[in-house]
């Protein structure tokens, strides 16, 4: 009989806009990922994402599910469920108080526990008995215009609490930036840039051979709220949403006008197209086919809606992303019951829809650069790591920079939760834990 696996040591939890990790580093120095038995099949990557429903057996009762399942759950009764994702974006927000679910309000630390509880719960046997040694990664910059680190600090603390041991931040790249350290056999200074849902997080880090005192110091870090949803929006804006009507005319009395853009606000996130499934959006829209120049694409718009169709939209959006990482056209193409659509692209059309935006992170990787009092040469290795770090663009942004010969990309959706796991291990680990949070 094999014996069993020694219990964990030690792990991080990477805890991302769009999805979530955890590694566990073992007393025999195995670090591994955790796996979730998933409706789609086991995955190591659980989805960011919460779905309440009322229980109607019990006053007031409130069923929800998370990751994978909870995306399940919506799609099987959307009209009497309410969706959440990216919901970490909402941590640093001071205008955020609760959200309001049926004739329950909850406050971000509540729906991060009730989160936190689902994820522990389908990762099994293998989070069963919680170690002492636990490690969160956290942006180096929070979403939204003027994110407040000590509020979402504040939130975190009270999510994680909820585990029952003591919890030490970390910046989400510094995670990256040990578990890549791990692998090199010289002395290195080494960026991280990492793209996620929400954040685009850049960290250096000096690395020492194997064997100092303290192989990693770290000497800046950056961040900025653009990453792959708003990249996802690109192509939804510029590509999917003109063909269900943006930008068109309709005719009032004796005048053309332009077709309001506030029709097309909740397309920003595929849930929210649930909540226009109402008898007054519905007429609404009716009312503008019939005054629409193109009525077809308004028709359009309404099977969306009436479909329920976001999240495979989306889908769809994310396929032809990654279809640009790979070739330099590519085709969008979406059918269901009453609606189908396509369009060609290219990636010369995305790369100028989000030029804006690597304008920005280009900004953001001089800001870590300045901290760190260091110059492009001065970097020997680049590591990129995030789902976004595939696009060409991206990848470019630091073949321009750095050269190509400096630039090393791989598990791109793991990296971070790998090198939190051992970090989380490491007798040294005060040295990479954030203390405190100050006010924005």
């Amino acid at each position: 009989m094999t014996d069993p696996k020694p219990a964990a040591r030690a792990i991080g939890i990477d805890f991302g806009t769009t999805n979530s990790v955890i590694a566990s580093t073992r007393a025999d120095g195995d670090t591994a990922l955790v796996e979730f038995a998933a409706p789609g099949g086991a995955s190591d990557v659980f989805r960011s994402a919460l779905c309440f429903w009322q229980e109607h057996a019990v006053r007031g009762g409130l069923g929800h599910e998370a990751g994978p399942w909870a995306i399940a759950e919506f799609l099987d009764f959307p009209e009497g469920s309410r969706f959440l994702q990216s919901f970490k974006s909402l941590a640093a927000n001071p205008l955020f108080e609760s959200a309001s679910l049926f004739d329950k309000r909850l406050r971000f630390e509540e729906l991060g526990q009730i989160f936190l509880t689902h994820l522990l719960a389908h990762a099994g046997e293998a989070l069963a008995d919680l170690p002492d040694n636990i490690v969160i990664g956290r942006p180096v910059r929070y979403v939204g215009a003027r994110p407040d680190p000590a509020l979402a600090r504040a939130r975190y603390d009270a999510m994680f609490a909820m585990l029952g041991r003591p919890v030490h931040y970390v910046y989400e790249p510094m995670g990256a930036a040990y578990g890549f350290a791990s692998r090199l056999n010289d002395p290195a200074t080494l960026m991280v840039a990492d793209f996620g849902g929400g954040t685009s997080d850049f960290s250096i880090v000096r690395v020492g051979a194997p064997g100092a005192a303290k192989r990693c110091v770290p000497l800046g870090s950056a961040g900025i709220g653009i990453a792959g949803d708003m990249f996802d929006y690109r192509i939804m804006d510029h590509l999917v949403l003109p063909l269900l009507g943006k930008g068109g005319t309709y005719r009032s009395f004796d005048k053309v006008l332009e077709i309001p853009s506030g029709h097309y606000a909740d397309f920003g996130d595929w849930s929210r197209l649930a909540l226009m499934r109402n008898r007054r959006t519905l007429d609404e829209l009716a009312r503008l086919q019939r005054s629409a120049t193109d009525p077809a694409a308004i028709e359009r718009m309404i099977a969306v809606i009436e479909g329920e169709l976001g999240h495979a939209l989306y889908e769809a959006v994310g396929q032809v992303k990654r279809a640009l990482s790979r070739d330099t056209e590519a085709e969008f193409a979406f059918s269901a019951t009453g609606l189908a659509i396509a369009a060609e692209v290219s990636r010369k059309n995305f790369e100028d829809w989000i030029a804006p935006d690597l304008q920005r992170i280009d900004q953001t990787v001089d800001a870590a650069l300045n901290q760190a009092g260091l110059s492009a040469q001065d970097i020997d290795h680049v590591f990129l790591t995030g789902g976004s770090s595939l696009i060409p663009a991206v990848r470019r942004l630091f073949e321009q920079r750095f050269g190509d010969e400096r630039i090393a990309q791989g598990n791109e959706l793991t990296s971070i939760a790998h090198g939190l796991g051992l970090m989380a291990a490491d007798p040294d680990l005060a040295d990479w834990v954030i203390e405190e949070e100050e006010q924005s």
